[in-house]
């Protein structure tokens, strides 16, 4: 049986993401693309508020964001 670590195993496709420092509990984490590709979402690790940036036309090349 393959584990999830061995590099012969299927490939996971490689989501896109950004990093969220969420000021209300002052924690970092990624949230990452939703499948419409329309959006960054995710929520706060310590009390669940939710985090969503929009992906604009023009895009940004900055990875770090503050909410």
């Amino acid at each position: 049986m393959k584990g999830m670590d061995d590099p012969s195993g299927p490939k996971r496709e490689k989501r896109p993401f950004i990093g969220v420092l969420f000021e209300c509990c002052n924690v970092y984490s990624r949230i990452y693309v939703n499948r419409a590709k329309t959006a960054y979402v995710g929520w706060c690790p310590k009390c669940g508020r939710r985090a969503e940036v929009k992906i604009g036309k023009n895009g940004t090349e900055c990875r770090m964001f503050r909410g």
